[in-house]
């Protein structure tokens, strides 16, 4: 009876175990199950992001499972939407900040407007020159609800959060309480269903600079690293800046005979032509591919965010934090990847 019984436990833990070799193993098969969170409207390389992440979904390496808006202005959520209709990809979920950092004067071109007001307001024929999906935006979720109800109904550490503006939003996610979504407050939900947190954020060069997506809510960005409780992956400003988009592709490499907002957003946000820095496509190329050969990564360590918006970095082992680089080899690689992802056609205007 006691060997049947040892034999019983032994097959039991073999099950488990097999059990939890095997849901790991799909979860790292299956795409990315992303959330973007974004400042979409103070610079046009959130619009060049966002357009990866649907290249990516259409390549079936991402699941997108929601947009959040850290960018206090009504036009940023509409142009999120603007932008999921346009691909095919309306049923996404987008929230929005609530008293969030003042940006109201940010990413204005010479007429006085940021690109996704201009691309919001732009009409063909006296009609909206592209289709939204979403009647009222200004009904949106806010983005910590927003987060508690998608992070609940996902299996346990499998969301990565890819976030490129600021940290208000995710800060703020910490400290919520359990709702109707979830008994576990905010920590504890993002230690049960976060994999990873990727931030275009900071500096750790030679010469660091107090970096805009820091310095423009400084507190909820040393929350964010001091209580953060899964790994963090930063794409710092010394990346992006090597990896310059050309205004030369943009002006040449979309002749599709119809309007593309990021194209439209591109012109809108800056005199053409311009080549601009690749800050947050660098976020979303780790997030989908963290074991390319695109870029470096640092040791482990420990990220601390001073009150004026400069960040240091101490190699630690047992800390979570790491930082990206590239060499000058790489930035050419990764330039002309993104070149070639993002000027291709979605699907749903392929050509027949």
């Amino acid at each position: 009876m006691k060997i049947n019984f040892f034999k019983t436990i032994i097959f039991a833990f073999l099950c488990i175990a097999c059990s939890n070799k095997t849901t790991e193993q799909q979860v790292k098969n299956e795409p990315v199950r992303l959330i973007f969170e974004t400042d979409m409207g103070n610079d046009v390389d959130d619009a060049l992001a966002l357009d990866m992440i649907y290249k990516y979904v259409e390549a079936g390496k991402m699941d997108l499972l929601a947009v959040m808006s850290n960018k206090n202005s009504k036009y940023s959520a509409e142009f999120i939407d603007i932008m999921s209709t346009w691909y095919g990809h309306a049923d996404v979920s987008v929230g929005v900040v609530e008293n969030g950092a003042n940006t109201e004067t940010d990413g204005l071109n010479q007429n006085g407007i940021n690109y996704v007001q201009a691309v919001c307001e732009m009409e063909t024929d006296g009609k909206p020159a592209f289709k939204r999906t979403l009647s009222n935006h200004e009904s949106l979720p806010e983005a910590s609800v927003l987060y508690r109800k998608i992070l609940a109904g996902q299996p346990d550490r499998s969301v990565t959060i890819v976030s490129v503006g600021f940290s208000t939003n995710i800060a703020k996610l910490l400290d919520t309480p359990a709702d109707e979504y979830s008994p576990l407050t905010g920590k504890e939900l993002v230690a049960a269903k976060v994999k990873q947190l990727v931030v275009m954020a900071g500096s750790f060069d030679e010469k660091p600079i107090a970096e805009y997506n820091v310095v423009k809510d400084v507190p909820a960005a040393q929350k964010v690293f001091a209580e953060w409780t899964t790994p963090i992956v930063v794409s710092p400003f010394e990346v992006g800046i090597k990896i310059n988009y050309p205004g030369a592709s943009i002006e040449n490499d979309f002749n599709w005979g119809m309007l593309h907002p990021v194209v439209e957003a591109y012109k809108a946000y800056l005199p053409m032509p311009y080549d601009r820095p690749t800050w947050d496509l660098t976020a979303v190329l780790y997030a989908a591919e963290p074991d390319s050969v695109f870029m470096n990564q640092s040791p482990q360590g420990t990220i601390v965010v001073d009150s004026a918006g400069y960040t240091t970095f101490k190699i630690d082992e047992q800390g979570k934090h790491s930082y990206l680089n590239v060499t000058s080899e790489q930035v050419e690689i990764v330039k002309k990847y993104f070149i070639r992802l993002i000027t291709q056609r979605p699907s749903k205007y392929m050509e027949k």
